[in-house]
């Protein structure tokens, strides 16, 4: 639902380079392959006690390190799929509420009732899931101080994450984050959202079915191997789908599983299923790579009309390139 990822650098002078050059990386980047937007007279970071820029964050970590610890920092990513159900307009506004809970949240969970400082800056990008590429990712980037002050001892404390049986800090912060998370869709979604969440993922269920069938035909690769594949659709969001294809790929630990590889999106789904209908028909027509034909021929039949498939309603499509 939502991930909350904590790393922490030391206090040593090659870290402290690293975390200014990551200040200056959050500040003016959105991702790796994306500069930010910047407005004029307006701060890219929100300030809670760390300062609003790269030299004061800089130098708030420095004041408030512990021995063994520089600044702490955390990404608050909640799940695209999400986040589509989300007007755009008001993605903004979700994504500081979810940080700000969040962050505050978990600190009163941890019996700090004077919480703690933080700052954090707000990234839009693009998600990079091959299934699912190019959906609106907004997340946020947090930094906190090495120490935390303690009215018990009444004076700073080093601020640590257990992962102990006896309490574990990083657990408890993706249960806050999650608890969050499903409070703020409630509102800015509605009392529906899982339902309309889980009938997304039934219908995704249902268009992976295809693949029970005879494949449509076979991509050649490298290494001369014939690898099967289905055409078919895949709804990427409430309102949009895709057409694309279903093949066996393999993940980072080499485990193979059928996944979707999107050839065109931004359709309407009946109209993505007639388009990949008609042109798996055609495969057999073929005896070269059905892959590539089929990708090619997705794409020329999206530029022509066809009075043999019914003419979409008004939308943009969105291609993409596939690098087989």
């Amino acid at each position: 639902m939502c991930v909350s990822n904590l790393r922490y650098k030391r206090p040593t002078a090659d870290e402290g380079k690293r975390m200014k050059h990551l200040l200056g990386y959050l500040t003016y980047r959105d991702s790796r392959d994306q500069g930010a937007k910047m407005v004029a007279g307006q701060e890219r970071w929100v300030d809670h006690g760390m300062g609003g820029s790269v030299a004061a964050i800089a130098q708030r970590c420095d004041d408030l390190r512990s021995q063994h610890v520089l600044t702490f920092s955390l990404v608050v990513n909640p799940n695209p799929q999400l986040v589509a159900m989300i007007p755009h307009e008001q993605r903004e506004q979700f994504m500081r509420e979810l940080t700000e809970r969040t962050v505050d949240g978990f600190f009163e969970a941890r019996g700090l009732d004077t919480g703690c400082e933080y700052s954090y800056v707000l990234h839009h990008r693009e998600s990079d899931d091959p299934q699912a590429p190019g959906m609106h990712n907004p997340h946020t980037h947090v930094v906190l101080p090495g120490t935390v002050w303690s009215e018990e001892y009444g004076e700073r404390i080093n601020l640590y994450f257990s992962q102990s049986k006896k309490v574990d800090h990083i657990e408890m912060l993706h249960d806050v984050t999650e608890q969050h998370m499903a409070d703020i869709l409630d509102r800015y979604v509605g009392l529906n959202w899982e339902r309309r969440f889980d009938a997304l993922e039934a219908l995704r269920e249902e268009q992976r079915q295809i693949a029970q069938a005879e494949p449509h035909g076979y991509h050649i690769s490298e290494d001369g191997l014939e690898i099967p594949f289905w055409g078919g659709v895949r709804q990427m969001d409430e309102e949009n789908c895709a057409v694309g294809y279903y093949m066996p790929f393999a993940d980072e630990d080499g485990e193979i599983s059928l996944q979707f590889r999107p050839v065109a999106a931004g359709l309407d789904r009946h109209y993505a299923g007639q388009l990949s209908a008609v042109v798996a028909e055609r495969l057999n027509q073929y005896p070269d790579d059905h892959l590539r034909l089929y990708q090619e021929t997705i794409r020329i039949m999206l530029e022509e009309e066809h009075e043999d498939i019914q003419p979409p309603q008004p939308t943009v499509a969105r291609s993409f390139d596939i690098d087989l």
